[in-house]
């Protein structure tokens, strides 16, 4: 609202018989003004989308109820792909499950880079899986899966950054699983063998 301010100014009068005009100011009161920046705030915090939270899909495993128990939990070995982190943002993986302990896998040495990483490595092996599977020696209910061991040595956002890969490259079965002391021996003698 506007008001005047009629109060007089002082000064003398400059002969008898003549009138002075008054010096009108005129002042805002912005108090109002307030009362709408709340209400405009409270409009837009009531009619603005909030953040929706994104989940990640997972993908269950089929299931065949003529198999049994032990032949459902079995992974073969060509499906297989296992990823170790380690420190400094390294990333260990191998072909198959190193199940034989008399030979140990053939371990090679890679990270999050855009050339020669372990995106390159899963595309690889997905197109040697769906090789096998147009050959017949493996069966379509067959996916490639990847077996996710961060070492203790490893970080949050390795694993995070990992995860991320499965969803790029579209791996449908994948699993986060504790890494073994002899899995850690193999990365401490590739290191070792390189001068990492």
């Amino acid at each position: 609202m506007a008001e005047m301010d009629t109060s007089s100014s002082g000064g003398h009068k400059k002969g008898p018989g003549v009138k002075k005009g008054k010096k009108l100011s005129t002042r805002v009161d912005l108090t109002p003004m307030v009362d709408l920046g709340f209400l405009l705030i409270t409009f837009f915090m009531f009619t603005t989308t909030l953040a929706k939270p994104k989940t990640m899909e997972i993908n269950m495993p089929y299931k065949d109820k003529n198999l049994q128990e032990e032949e459902k939990n079995k992974l073969k070995a060509s499906v297989a792909m296992t990823v170790l982190l380690s420190k400094n943002h390294r990333v260990y993986y191998y072909e198959g499950l190193a199940d034989n302990p008399e030979q140990n896998p053939d371990l090679k040495v890679t990270g999050f880079k855009p050339k020669d990483g372990i995106r390159d490595a899963i595309i690889r092996k997905k197109k040697a899986v769906d090789a096998m599977k147009r050959a017949g020696t493996l069966t379509a209910k067959d996916e490639m899966t990847v077996l996710i061991k961060p070492d203790t040595t490893s970080t949050y956002s390795d694993l995070v950054n990992m995860l991320d890969e499965m969803s790029i490259n579209d791996v449908k079965v994948y699993a986060i699983i504790d890494i073994s002391d002899v899995e850690q021996g193999y990365i401490k003698e590739t290191e070792a063998a390189s001068g990492l």
